[in-house]
């Protein structure tokens, strides 16, 4: 047995050799063949990113590198993007003449991707990398509870030299946050108003709580083997007192001193060069050649249509009266007790039950639509305490590619009030089956492709996808004897065309924070505090919430090109095929494979 143990682990460490010299020859020399290219393009892309290696479980990899933080000074962001640019030069060397179908599709990809950050170079500074919504502040804090994996003393001891790592990351942080000064970019008053009261309730958590002790302490005690946990938790504390916290310090009195500074314009107009950089935003979210201005009228007409269908099912119900508008109704039903949750601990574990019991309902009838379907399972769980406040309403986080957990649909219960019953379903749909939780999973299980076509972000296609699933699950009849849910089908979609016009209207057409709040309220109806938060997010990611509604209108148009074309041999699984198996993809190739698929069925 011994013997056999010993050959085991000879063929097991040989093979690790083999790979990591495999990694070593790619990264050093350039890639004899194409398919090996790819590949070194992604390692090169995750080793820059320690922290992407351990979010996305990469094999090998990500033991290797779980106890570093990627570097951010600006020195290194500018390496970063000469690499880039010499990726993409390398990519063009090789010859297209002699590349298979399957290789022309990922090196079209690839280009796209590629073009699109050489494009953003520019644009580098554009951004406020501490904000509100999705900052490094809180990112490092969700990162190192929900990826750091902790199953063994030396995951352990790597979480402890990353604890040690944030104050030098901080510091790098503030070299680009003062570079941003310089440009006279800084986020509005409001932004920095809030991401003070955050970092401050965070140095102030008492430890027991603090989300950095409390998940370690959680995650050590589920392994048996590691012996010296009290000496562990004690080196927790230390990095936190002697590293985190001082990080955070400097930050809180960089952004006291910042505020001063501060104005309440809240586009991105008033950048360097900020009109141009709003038009690249949203060409490079929608993957489309879109103008702010064609996106504000597209807003527009979406939001008068929407609001019709709405009425309709308005006046189906007995809410009659031609002198209320939309925004009337909505805001009465968001105050109907019959539509929340107790404002306790056990309504909000009703509120997650209750989530569950809709994905179940609908994954019944998943077979009827699809016959690619993820490996990975979805859990869904409460969006951590510390950040609830300022997320928005639910997200989701993808399975790591090494299965070491399920995909999370993560539901925020800060404000029981805003999971109202009736729009849950569509939350659901969107971040979980068949939306986000089936497109990222499927992309990230292919087999067969380049790695980084399982992973590479494509707003306008992920997030089409997930809306396109919301009406999907009204095709698929959950909402035939749910009227009242088929509203909140429509308050989403509302919602996602009113993004149209106020994410053009803050940084197209100079419209302030609460002239882009007012309007939302009154063509959706939404929970005031929902708004306020989503209005805010806008602000501080230009160009990306336009990237739902667009993405969701072609795969629609796509769908209807193809039923259109094929007539009775259209099958909605194969379409779902086309659009899924490919993994993410910008919209106007995504147009190139629809239209591929039409052209290869016989006899059409």
């Amino acid at each position: 047995m011994k013997k056999i143990l010993k050959i085991l682990k000879y063929l097991v460490l040989t093979a690790v050799a083999a790979l990591l010299v495999f990694i070593v020859n790619i990264i050093w020399f350039k890639p004899f063949s194409i398919n090996h290219y790819y590949e070194k393009v992604f390692i090169e892309f995750v080793l820059d990113e320690p922290e992407l290696i351990s979010t996305l479980g990469v094999p090998v990899l990500r033991g290797m590198y779980n106890d570093e933080l990627g570097d951010i000074s600006p020195e290194v962001e500018l390496e970063k993007q000469k690499k880039v640019e010499e990726f993409l030069q390398t990519l063009q060397s090789y010859n297209k003449d002699k590349q298979s179908e399957d290789q022309l599709l990922s090196t079209k990809i690839l280009e796209w991707f590629l073009t699109d950050m050489v494009n953003a170079n520019q644009y580098h500074l554009h951004n406020y990398p501490v904000n509100q919504s999705s900052g490094i502040q809180s990112g490092m804090l969700t990162f190192m509870e929900s990826s750091h994996n902790v199953k063994s003393k030396k995951d352990a001891l790597a979480y402890i030299k990353r604890l040690n790592a944030f104050e030098k990351k901080f510091d790098q942080l503030l070299e680009g946050l003062k570079k941003r000064e310089d440009l006279n970019i800084i986020p509005p008053k409001f932004v920095i108003q809030k991401v003070i009261t955050e970092m401050s309730n965070f140095v102030n958590t008492p430890l027991e709580k603090n989300i950095l002790y409390a998940s370690f302490n959680t995650k050590i005690n589920k392994v048996d083997d590691i012996k010296e946990k009290e000496i562990l938790l004690q080196n927790v504390e230390d990095a936190i007192n002697n590293s985190v916290f001082p990080a955070y310090q400097k930050l809180i009195d960089y952004f006291s001193l910042l505020e001063e500074k501060a104005i309440t314009d809240d586009g991105v107009w008033k950048f360097p060069n900020g009109d141009e950089f709003y038009a690249y935003q949203v060409r490079s979210h929608t993957t489309l050649n879109i103008t702010p201005k064609e996106i504000h009228e597209i807003g527009l007409t979406e939001v008068a249509r929407i609001q019709n269908e709405m009425k309709k099912i308005l006046y189906s119900l007995e809410f009659a009266d031609t002198t209320k508008n939309i925004s009337f109704y909505m805001e009465q039903f968001s105050n109907n007790p019959e539509f929340a949750y107790e404002d306790s601990d056990e309504g909000r574990e009703l509120c997650l039950a209750d989530y569950n019991k809709i994905i179940n309902e609908i994954s019944l009838k998943i077979d009827d639509y699809f016959n690619v379907k993820p490996k990975a399972e979805l859990e869904i769980k409460r969006v951590p305490v510390f950040n609830e406040a300022t997320s928005p309403g639910g997200y989701y986080s993808m399975a790591p590619m090494d299965g070491s957990r399920p995909g999370i649909f993560y539901v925020n219960l800060y404000d029981i009030k805003g999971n109202l019953k009736y729009a849950m379903p569509t939350l659901a749909f969107h971040e979980g089956v068949p939306g986000h939780h089936f497109q990222i999973s499927i992309a990230s299980e292919l087999q067969g492709v380049p790695t980084f076509r399982k992973l590479v972000p494509f707003t306008a296609y992920a997030e089409g996808w997930a809306m396109y699933s919301e009406q999907l699950a009204y095709e698929m009849g959950y909402y035939s004897d749910k009227p009242y849910a088929n509203l909140g089908r429509l308050q989403s979609e509302l919602f996602r065309a009113v993004r149209l016009v106020v994410d053009s209207g803050i940084h197209y057409k100079k419209w302030t924070r609460e002239e882009a709040i007012e309007y939302m309220l009154v063509n959706t109806g939404m929970v005031k505090s929902e708004v306020v938060s989503e209005i805010e997010r806008y602000i501080v990611t230009p160009g990306q919430a336009c990237a739902y509604k667009i993405g969701m209108i072609k795969f629609l148009q796509l769908r209807e090109k193809a039923k259109s074309v094929l007539k009775d041999k259209f099958n909605i699984k194969e379409f779902h095929d086309v659009v899924l198996k490919n993994g993410a993809v910008p919209l106007d190739i995504l147009d190139e494979l629809v239209n591929d698929y039409i052209n290869d069925k016989p006899e059409v």
